[in-house]
């Protein structure tokens, strides 16, 4: 996820209004983004005697005094008419209220409830846009949240998955009552930045039996045992933090992983040694915690001590690209590729791993041996003059 934390704010403020050269017709200064000043256009018109102000929109955003003097003369002309008013017309939903609907439905439906569009919700959207509604968020405001979170330090995969739900925010409320949303999604208009985070790095045999038995001097066995799991099942941290006793299958060496990130519960083995393991930390009920913290509540994240044992151990050294670093997750790598390079198919893999498609799985693919494998050694096998070369002769 992102390398900073912290939260943006909408910095926009009403400021005193200025005639322009056309009646009705008004303006005012204002900083709608923080340091950057911006022009807004009011007009102002009557009906059934009673006086209507209306804000038309920013310079930032297009508007011009011409554009806003249309707008004025259509709206007395509606009046004049009969006609019903855009102002009287349902307005859009204001995006906080949408969240209110849509972190229902994630806590429901989504993978550790929610957890992770709600941290994106909290730290980069709510501040900017919650009071907003729908149709006043423009492609050219996501543009610049992209820009500014970019600049912050964010990392390409964060501002992504920003803007990914912000797009499912709109989707839903086309779809859901009382929500309803008929415009337009501008995150359709903008482009999200290019995302290269996939991990290459998988552990040598004797590395992870170096990272193992430093694990298992420390004072507290959790560590050690989590990564044990992690290499010998590939499942993910969030999947190890769930478990449960009713998970466990002594009888049949199988565990059951529930709630996983996509949603479908699959099934990892037990090695002899996992098995021993997970039999010392069977907890006393079924619904108790298999890893639980200290205070026997559910853990959260990896504990940073297993960073400072990685560096220590010198994995990471001298290694600045992030693909290429060593972390938790990296033992579920590690166990996928070991997988491969053993023999085992792509489709194997996709079902151990839990992922959704093979196209998840693919980058594992060069590790499997092949016949482009034994192609290349055939080839190298004439190139040692161990095989003939028949010369064909053609004609002319």
């Amino acid at each position: 996820m992102a390398k900073k934390t912290g939260s943006a704010k909408n910095y926009s403020t009403a400021t005193k209004r200025h005639v322009t050269q056309f009646p009705g017709v008004y303006k005012r200064q204002s900083e709608r983004v923080k340091g950057e000043s911006d022009t807004c256009f009011d007009i102002t018109y009557k009906k059934d005697g009673k006086k209507i102000w209306e804000k038309v929109g920013w310079l930032s955003q297009g508007y011009s005094v011409d554009l806003a003097r249309q707008i004025r003369n259509n709206r007395i002309y509606a009046v004049q008419h009969g006609e019903e008013l855009p102002r009287e017309k349902k307005q859009a939903p204001r995006l906080k209220d949408v969240w209110i609907e849509y972190e229902k439905w994630a806590k429901a439906n989504k993978a550790r409830k929610g957890y992770d569009d709600i941290n994106l919700y909290q730290n980069h959207i709510r501040d900017r846009f919650a009071d907003k509604r729908l149709d006043e968020i423009s492609s050219f405001d996501l543009e610049r949240m992209k820009a500014n979170l970019l600049a912050d330090g964010y990392a390409p995969a964060t501002v992504k998955h920003v803007l990914v739900l912000i797009r499912q925010l709109y989707n839903k409320a086309a779809a859901w009552r009382p929500v309803f949303y008929e415009g337009p999604n501008p995150v359709k208009a903008v482009k999200k930045p290019p995302v290269q985070n996939q991990k290459t790095r998988f552990l040598s045999h004797e590395e992870a039996d170096k990272l193992l038995k430093a694990l298992s001097a420390m004072r507290y066995p959790t560590l050690h045992d989590m990564a044990l799991l992690s290499l010998h099942t590939g499942m993910r941290a969030g999947e190890i933090f769930n478990l449960k006793g009713y998970d466990l299958d002594f009888d049949n060496d199988i565990i059951r992983i529930t709630d996983p990130k996509n949603k479908t519960t699959r099934h990892a083995y037990m090695t002899a040694g996992v098995k021993v393991m997970l039999r010392g930390r069977k907890p006393e009920t079924p619904e108790g915690l298999v890893f639980p913290d200290r205070n026997g509540k559910k853990i959260e994240a990896i504990s940073q001590r297993f960073r400072l044992i990685i560096n220590k151990l010198g994995f990471n050294e001298a290694i600045t690209d992030p693909r290429q670093m060593a972390t938790f997750h990296t033992l579920r790598h590690t166990f996928a590729s070991w997988l491969a390079l053993q023999g085992e198919s792509i489709i194997t893999l996709k079902e151990m791993l839990g992922h959704k498609s093979t196209a998840m799985t693919e980058r594992y693919s060069h590790l499997i041996p092949d016949h482009k494998r034994r192609a290349a050694a055939k080839l190298e096998e004439m190139f040692n003059g161990k095989m003939k070369v028949v010369q064909i002769n053609q004609e002319a």
